[in-house]
This record gives C-alpha cells, sequence and structure tokens, in this order.
C-alpha cells in the first residue's frame, strides 16, 4: 500500500516533525530532495528547478557528499538548502540507536545543517529523543506531506506526476529523489509540476 500523504497516526504519533508548512497568503510549495548528491542527476535537477526560478532543500547522504563534494558546493552555491540524511541511508527502526546516532553525526560533520530527514522515514523515539537532546531547539526534523514515489518501477512516469498534483497545495512539502534509482520518473515528473503550479501561482521555496 502507497501512502502518498502520511497516515494521520504516524502524523499523531511524531507530532515533533514538519509535516507540512503553514499557509500564507502567497501560495508556496516546497520541493525537496533526498539521497543526493549525484554528479550527473543533481545538476539536472538544478537546472531544470533554475528556469522557474524554484528554491528547494537537498537532503543529503553523508557518503555522497564525501564522494561528491563539487557537487554538493554546487548545491549551495545555486542557493537551495541542504539536510542531512544519515551517512549511509540507515532506516531507523532496523539500526541500534547509537549505531544512528554515529551516522547523523558523521554525516552532518560534513553538511552542517539544522534540518534532517529520516531515511524511509523511519526513526525510533530513542534516536529521536537523543538527537534533540544533543542540539536542543536547533535541529529541525522534517518529514514531508507528499511523497512522489519516483524510485517505484511499477509506476508509470505520468503516476509520478498525479501523485503530486493530486495531493499538493499550499504549504506543502513534497519529496522527490535525486537518485539513479529514482531518475526516469523524477526527470519525467519534475518539470510537468513546476509548470503546473507556475500556471497556478505557486512559488517554490526552501526551507
Amino acid at each position: 500500500m502507497r501512502l502518498v500523504k502520511p497516515s494521520k497516526v504516524f502524523r499523531i504519533f511524531f507530532p515533533s516533525l514538519i509535516w507540512q508548512m503553514p499557509k500564507t497568503d502567497s501560495k508556496t510549495i516546497y520541493l525537496t530532495f533526498d539521497d543526493g548528491p549525484h554528479p550527473l542527476i543533481t545538476p539536472k535537477v538544478l537546472e531544470i528547478l533554475k528556469l522557474y526560478d524554484a528554491k528547494a532543500t537537498f537532503f543529503c547522504i553523508g557518503n555522497n557528499v564525501k564522494k561528491y563534494p563539487e557537487t554538493f558546493k554546487l548545491i549551495k552555491k545555486e542557493g537551495h538548502s541542504i539536510g542531512c540524511h544519515t551517512f549511509n541511508h540507515e532506516n531507523g527502526w532496523k539500526t541500534k540507536t547509537d549505531d544512528y546516532l554515529k551516522s547523523f553525526n558523521d554525516a552532518n560533520e560534513l553538511i552542517h545543517s539544522s534540518l534532517f530527514r529520516p531515511p524511509h522515514g523511519k526513526i525510533k523515539y530513542s534516536q529521536l529523543e537523543k538527537l534533540r537532546t544533543w542540539h536542543a531547539e536547533s535541529l529541525q526534523v522534517v518529514a514531508w506531506t507528499v511523497i512522489a514515489y519516483d524510485w517505484d518501477h511499477s509506476l508509470s512516469h505520468e503516476d509520478v506526476y498525479q501523485n503530486v498534483i493530486k495531493n499538493a497545495d499550499d504549504g506543502s512539502i513534497i519529496t522527490f529523489h535525486d537518485s539513479i534509482k529514482a531518475y526516469n520518473n523524477m526527470i519525467f515528473a519534475l518539470p510537468k509540476v513546476l509548470k503546473y503550479y507556475h500556471n497556478l501561482g505557486f512559488k517554490f521555496k526552501a526551507l
């Protein structure tokens, strides 16, 4: 079962996570990209975003930042925001808390961000509480309003596009992936999503 929008149960049990941004007088979409940077894919994403003067947030894997530092620098140079996505994309539910925290710290020594998105959206209370204890109020743990499922090869390009436009509205945080696995679906859906919301008068901002 695909949950394009998170279930109310998740939101109730993790109320401290950022699931959506407040609605304002200016209609705004918040695009996010997980699992990069990738030296071939991420620059293409940046070029597409530039066509619509769109800013986004890239939740980066520490190991990819280590391997592709120039691509990571390019994200920041283009004026986008960055967040931590652990060092090796650990699933918090299957990872010991100490190992998970080490992965976060190893990644954030390279990324230096107060934004964090748990890979797969899976994190234990013990992990979340220790992260908050270490970083006090500065750490913002970001979830999403709509997830495109661009990595799911059982979905067509059009399915991924429809996942977004049928569910995202003012204040929505949308999750795409700048990864090899998601590339074909993402590279089709992203420009169409940007055009669709641009024509409706939306702006695209970073978190």
